[in-house]
């Protein structure tokens, strides 16, 4: 017979572990930044209060209403006319990922610049698609020469054509757009134009510069959260992404898949970001409301005002006058000054976020942002004063 035990409480085994015990996580209280480093920048309260409208599903006829109006914005805000013209679903990563990743099919050869650290990425991107890379030199600081690029197609011949219009790693405004377009079409090449830090802050004309691929990102000029993010692309160019022969690396971003979604037949491809569609098409709203060349005015005068004020403190900016970008300011650290501190001091004293630089220019810059709901006076008031008092900390006499 066997005998039975009984245990007390105390002499139980502990049982097996079931998974972690629920966290201790308080309300959600990120501090109130004014931000003015190189994206994202503030957002517009109207933005924000579409965030927070009902959910509809993403094949919902009123969600399916929202989608042709934020293509239609999105067609003024490029200045285009091209029917294939969506806001990707994802970061500005996603968009560029997109117009790369369609476009450039393995063999095709693609000439991207080096003049900052987003011709870098494009360059990343080609060759995950399959393409080979070729580079048209420039210093960083620099924008391209077209002499240059004409010497780079009569020796590459490439297919695909890559140039960054306002490189926010340098705070340089690449000029004279169309003679780059008109170089690389008499070559019978494609263009892909990074527009991240342009679109909705900087002049932008997709069609009459004859651009055949432009992508941006919501979270810059446009001053609305990442999360939907502007591509367009011209016939031409979609031409040649639905007759590829190899099908683009990846499923998500594909646009022959997405066409199926963002044109006139609205199949299901994926659930879109709702809210972040909601976000842009309000923050697009703005951009009618206020005029797309005022708009662009108003980002020149207020950053015309930050310079100024900079120049005044002493302070030299990275780019001369003829490719400045108003709405990414480059300026150069002074000798005997650490940048890193001063970010450091902006955020801790004033809640004000500015950033350093980037790649080849990491500690020899700061990246002063004017762009979207960030580009007002106030702000630039703001910062100039905390700025001044930042460098004086550090013994800065200008």
């Amino acid at each position: 017979m066997t005998e039975s035990v009984v245990l007390s409480m105390s002499e139980t085994p502990e049982l097996s572990s079931q998974g972690p015990a629920a966290p201790a996580v308080s309300e959600l209280n990120p501090p109130d930044r004014t931000l003015m480093g190189p994206g994202p920048s503030d957002v517009h309260p109207r933005v924000l209060r579409a965030m927070s409208t009902p959910l509809v599903g993403h094949l919902d006829p009123t969600f399916i209403e929202v989608m042709n109006e934020v293509q239609e914005l999105l067609r003024y805000t490029f200045r285009t006319d091209n029917r294939w013209t969506i806001p990707v679903s994802g970061t500005g990563s996603a968009s560029m990922e997109a117009a790369i990743g369609n476009v450039v099919e393995p063999g095709d050869t693609m000439l991207v610049p080096t003049n900052g650290y987003f011709g870098g990425r494009m360059a990343s991107m080609a060759r995950r698609a399959g393409g080979e890379v070729v580079e048209v030199d420039a210093p960083w600081g620099e924008p391209l020469d077209p002499a240059d690029v004409e010497r780079a197609f009569e020796r590459h011949d490439p297919d695909v054509f890559g140039f960054v219009h306002a490189e926010t790693s340098t705070g340089v405004l690449q000029p004279e757009v169309p003679t780059l377009t008109d170089i690389a079409h008499e070559h019978g090449a494609y263009v892909i134009a990074d527009c991240v830090t342009s679109l909705g802050g900087v002049e932008m004309r997709v069609d009459e510069w004859d651009i055949d691929v432009a992508y941006s990102g919501p979270q810059k000029c446009l001053s609305c959260p990442p999360g939907a993010s502007p591509l367009t692309l011209n016939d031409r160019t979609m031409e040649k992404v639905l007759s590829r022969e190899e099908e683009p690396r990846s499923w998500y971003l594909d646009l022959s898949l997405l066409e199926g979604y963002w044109g006139e037949e609205r199949a299901y491809h994926h659930t879109a970001p709702i809210t972040n569609v909601y976000a842009i098409r309000e923050a697009l709203r703005l951009v009618a409301e206020e005029g797309i060349e005022d708009r662009w005015a108003r980002h020149r005068e207020v950053a015309g005002d930050l310079k100024a004020g900079l120049r005044a403190l002493g302070l030299e900016m990275n780019a001369p006058d003829d490719y400045w970008l108003p709405s990414l300011n480059a300026v150069r650290v002074p000798d005997g000054v650490d940048d890193g501190a001063v970010i450091e001091y902006l955020l801790a004293e004033y809640d004000l976020e500015i950033a350093s630089g980037l790649g080849d220019l990491a500690g020899d810059i700061w990246r002063i942002g004017c762009m979207g709901y960030s580009a007002r006076p106030k702000n630039v008031e703001f910062l100039l004063a905390a700025l001044e008092e930042a460098l004086s900390a550090q013994g800065y006499e200008g």
